[in-house]
């Protein structure tokens, strides 16, 4: 008997940095694939990048987008996303570059909220979930 939940692991991203998964395929009618939160650590080096926050997203965006591609997804099989700011006066800058790299119809639905502090003491998290072969 096949598991309907897989994990997804790959170097398109980084390393889980604790007790979860890069990502998981739920397999049990529509696949879908749940994306850990995501912070800006470049995969290839494991150290967080330096910029502003327009530069941070990005490197969050990609994060996601490495996970769902070794799962079959792209950012356009998105349906959900949560954002988590430590400083909410971000959100336009986040949402400036969100809006470019979240294309399609519909869009995700999505939530943001600031949170007190967040992992290495980064000031964004993301995290998704998305649909395979929609």
């Amino acid at each position: 008997m096949t598991s309907k939940f897989q994990r997804i692991q790959t170097e398109l991203a980084p390393k889980a940095v604790g007790p979860y998964s890069q990502g998981i395929i739920v397999r049990s009618g529509a696949e879908q694939v749940f994306v850990s939160g995501q912070i800006p650590l470049d995969p290839e080096s494991g150290k967080l990048v330096e910029g502003d926050i327009r530069t941070l997203t990005h490197r969050v965006i990609d994060n996601l987008e490495g996970v769902l591609k070794e799962s079959g997804a792209t950012l356009c099989d998105v349906i959900r996303v949560e954002v988590f700011l430590t400083d909410m006066n971000d959100f336009a800058a986040v949402n400036e570059v969100y809006a470019k790299r979240f294309v399609g119809d519909p869009l995700p639905a999505r939530q943001a909220v600031q949170v007190a502090a967040l992992p290495l003491g980064v000031s964004i998290e993301l995290s998704c979930i998305a649909i395979i072969n929609s």
